[in-house]
C-alpha cells in the first residue's frame, strides 16, 4: 500500500493567505473609521451633557424665583453655587459656571476664557473638540479632526 502524504500544497497556501490578505485590507480602513466615530459620539454625548446642565440651571433660575428682569447671577444646584448670566440663568462659560454645572466629566480636559468654554480629549486630537458660548448657550463640535 501507498503511504498517503496529508497536508496543504504551496498552492492552497498561497491562496489562503491571499484572501486574509484581501479580507484585511478591507477590515482595517473600516477600523480605523470607528475610532473617529467613537470620538464623534463621546463629543454628542458631551454636548448632550451640556445642554441638560443649561437647561437644568435655567429651570432652577427660575424654580429659584429669578425672571428674565432678575439681576441675581448666582443658583444653587446640588448644594453648589453655580454662576450664571442674569436675566437667562444660562451658566457662565467658566469654571463657576458651566464647570460646576456639568459637575464629573472623564475623558476631556476643559477650558475658559471671554464666555467660552472649550472641551478636548485628554488624548490630545486636533481639531476634535466641543465649545459652549455662554451668551449664546450653543453648543458647538469641531470634528474635522476627529
Amino acid at each position: 500500500m501507498k503511504d498517503r502524504i496529508q497536508g496543504f500544497t504551496l498552492v492552497e497556501l498561497i491562496v489562503v493567505i491571499a484572501i486574509i490578505g484581501i479580507l484585511s485590507a478591507i477590515a482595517v480602513p473600516r477600523f480605523i473609521n470607528q475610532t473617529t466615530n467613537a470620538r464623534v459620539a463621546a463629543l454628542n454625548g458631551l454636548a448632550g451633557a451640556i445642554n441638560s446642565a443649561v437647561y437644568l440651571a435655567s429651570a432652577e433660575y427660575i424654580a429659584e424665583g429669578n425672571s428674565s428682569s432678575s439681576s441675581a447671577t448666582s443658583i444653587t444646584m446640588n448644594g453648589t453655587a453655580v454662576t450664571v448670566i442674569a436675566g437667562t440663568g444660562r451658566p457662565t462659560g467658566t469654571a463657576a459656571g458651566i464647570g460646576t454645572a456639568l459637575q464629573t466629566i472623564s475623558g476631556f480636559t476643559p477650558g475658559y476664557a471671554a464666555g467660552v468654554a472649550t472641551y478636548n480629549f485628554t488624548a490630545s486630537v486636533t481639531n476634535c473638540n466641543e465649545t459652549y458660548t455662554d451668551s449664546t448657550g450653543i453648543v458647538a463640535l469641531t470634528t474635522t479632526g476627529c
